[in-house]
């Protein structure tokens, strides 16, 4: 079964050579379209890093934390 992480690692060469070759092909220039293939992979890194972001095993997943877990650690005033 391909988990996401596995999709992205073969995203990245797909949106470098994949979408920077069919630019290139229907009629831009070679750098600039290297260039929008190069922005394309990094955001998928970058979603891969920071918006769904590996957790260590066994660890918290921050989508199922509560927010009664935190309301807890304020103390009462008297």
């Amino acid at each position: 079964m391909i988990e996401y992480y596995d999709l992205v690692l073969g995203l990245i060469p797909l949106a470098l050579f994949g979408v920077g070759g069919g630019l290139h092909v229907v009629g831009i220039a070679l750098n600039s379209a290297i260039i929008v293939g190069s922005l394309i992979a990094a955001g998928l890194i970058a979603h891969a890093m920071f918006v769904r972001g590996p957790v260590p095993f066994g660890g918290p997943n921050r989508a199922h934390v509560s927010r009664s877990r935190t309301d807890s650690t304020t103390t009462p005033t008297e």
